[in-house]
């Protein structure tokens, strides 16, 4: 039978000597004679004696954990995150609560009151594709519980976020598709809901007018990152009577349904028709019809510092943080020699 852990309270019965000694003597306080401190120490160690994680807690009002809610594990860029959030809270003594949302607000509703019930320390979220309403994350304001959002983000002033800058991402989409000959290029965008649709939709635009190339008719589609509807979004672009030679997609699971799609009609990839992405997925290097380009969106240095901020805000070191709000650059990255466009 296992030995359960002594506890203070029987260390100080054995020796003879009070809680509060034992305690001291256990954290090496200078109160404490040497003698008295090695006896102390020697039995816990005799006994397995472990602090009680739960007691300090309660008596530091805190709890060492931090939580975590993600649209979906299954994609590797959330994944990814979760490496960077592990090992900056890891190295800070803390411990990680994971939820995810699955693009579902209710559910994210459920799991922020979850993480509140298990008196999280402070909260890291990528809000699901459908979030508009912020309530359930500013209610946590109450109960001194501090929030940091990253890659998906709010529009709030006072949020403290981490996200990829996807405006200038797209306009360096586009940039590299004109230098690889392309001028005829579509667009397929995210839901309306997401900021991150409407920056890389911006981003796109401008992209067209800086170089004096016109916004055409149909070439914008949208999906909801569902495959039936991307499905309906590439066929709208294939289907018009002089289509795009390059399309710009939402990122690349999106991309893949969407090559999936066009290969079924007949087309060859990366060559009757090309594409382009962002989050620069490492699975995709694995395939044959792959994305001609993609945005590194750097997920594991996005979670990394999102996560820091998050332990500033819970010692109470605001005032330490340079930027409430900070954009990363992405970097566009080639994943096969480039091809001349039409």
């Amino acid at each position: 039978m296992s030995q359960k852990p002594a506890t203070i309270k029987e260390i100080a019965k054995r020796l003879n000597v009070s809680v509060s000694t034992v305690s001291r003597a256990l954290h090496n306080h200078p109160s404490i004679g040497l003698r008295t401190k090695m006896q102390v120490q020697k039995l816990a160690e005799e006994l397995n004696y472990e602090p009680n994680q739960a007691a300090i807690s309660f008596k530091q009002g805190k709890t060492s954990t931090i939580g975590v809610i993600l649209p979906n594990l299954r994609e590797e860029f959330f994944s990814t995150a979760i490496n960077g959030i592990e090992d900056i809270a890891i190295h800070n003594s803390y411990t990680v609560l994971i939820g995810q949302s699955r693009d579902d607000v209710e559910r994210e509703k459920k799991l922020v009151d979850t993480m509140r019930k298990h008196r999280v320390d402070g909260l890291l979220v990528s809000l699901s594709k459908n979030t508009v309403d912020y309530e359930h994350f500013e209610a946590l304001k109450k109960y001194g519980i501090p929030v940091v959002f990253f890659d998906r983000v709010p529009n709030l002033d006072d949020a403290y976020t981490v996200s990829c800058d996807l405006k200038d991402s797209s306009e360096k989409l586009v940039d590299w598709l004109l230098a690889q000959g392309h001028t005829k290029i579509g667009f397929i965008k995210g839901p309306e809901s997401m900021t991150a649709s409407q920056d890389r939709l911006q981003g796109y635009l401008h992209a067209l007018e800086k170089n004096k190339l016109p916004q055409v008719p149909g070439y914008i589609v949208q999906t909801n990152l569902e495959k039936e509807e991307t499905q309906q979004a590439i066929q709208q672009l294939l289907s018009l009577p002089e289509r795009p030679t390059a399309v710009i997609a939402f990122n690349d699971y999106i991309t893949l349904d969407a090559i999936k799609f066009s290969r079924a009609l007949g087309l060859k990839i990366n060559k009757d028709i090309y594409f382009v992405s962002y989050a620069n997925l490492p699975v995709t290097s694995y395939l044959d019809d792959r994305p001609l380009a993609s945005v590194e969106q750097f997920p594991y240095e996005q979670a990394e510092k999102a996560t820091e901020m998050l332990l500033q805000l819970i010692n109470q070191k605001a005032e330490e943080i340079e930027e409430k709000r900070v954009v990363m650059s992405g970097e566009v990255v080639a994943n096969e020699p480039s091809l001349k466009g039409g």
